[in-house]
């Protein structure tokens, strides 16, 4: 796992990224991954975000932003905000992390360092794709630390929010680029399925980026019961 002086670097090349492709995209591009969002509504998406993650740090209740007259110069806005954010308190101060990961909302301020890039990241490929441009070109690291957030701390929180309930087959992922491996479900379900493929690959499926069925997946076991686990809200 990357530290979070990591975290804050590769934040900050997303963050980047994310704005350059913005600036050549019409904000009324459809955005195929992402329902029926546009660019604009994706780039509205995450400025908020950026916004709404910088006051959760600071324990301050949210400002709403108002809406957008330039969608690059409110989205640079709001990444500096919480990199300034961030940069300031450090990943040891204390303040308001996701609701039903501690029981007083409080945590570590370097849960944000991880959750922003990941938050990042995935829209990062979701504009980019929209834009039939490559995908993010991070490493193979990142991407299967994006599948270990899905899978130690969205899906649980999900559970735990009563927003879905536990994966009953038992789902074994394997990231063949980086030799690492996880597991969801109960290890003496009847149902099993196995999934291998690329770090990338396993967090766009997660994500709900990439279907099951996609070439560059492998899959053996049982496919209906894959498909049924992933139609869960294991992400918000």
């Amino acid at each position: 796992m990357p530290t979070s002086d990591d975290y804050f670097v590769i934040l900050g090349e997303l963050q980047s990224e994310f704005a350059a492709a913005l600036k050549q995209a019409d904000p009324d591009l459809p955005v195929p991954s992402c329902g029926d969002w546009s660019v604009g509504d994706l780039a509205d998406h995450l400025a908020g975000v950026h916004h709404w993650a910088a006051a959760m740090a600071r324990d301050e209740d949210e400002v709403p932003l108002p809406v957008p007259l330039d969608l690059v110069a409110t989205y640079q806005e709001q990444a500096a905000e919480l990199r300034e954010t961030l940069s300031a308190l450090g990943p040891g101060a204390t303040g308001r992390i996701l609701n039903g990961l501690s029981d007083d909302g409080l945590g570590p301020v370097s849960f944000w360092f991880r959750r922003q890039v990941h938050e990042t990241l995935v829209h990062l490929w979701d504009i980019r794709s929209a834009l039939g441009l490559a995908a993010p070109e991070v490493t193979p690291e990142l991407w299967a630390d994006a599948v270990d957030e899905v899978l130690t701390v969205m899906y649980p929180r999900q559970i735990a929010l009563k927003r879905t309930r536990k994966v009953v087959t038992r789902i074994e992922l394997s990231a063949i680029d980086v030799d690492q491996s996880w597991a969801i479900g109960a290890p003496n379900a009847v149902q099993k399925v196995s999934v291998a493929g690329s770090a990338r690959d396993l967090a766009l499926l997660l994500w709900g980026r990439t279907p099951p069925t996609a070439a560059e997946l492998t899959v053996t076991g049982d496919e209906a019961a894959l498909a049924e686990a992933l139609s869960r809200a294991i992400v918000p």
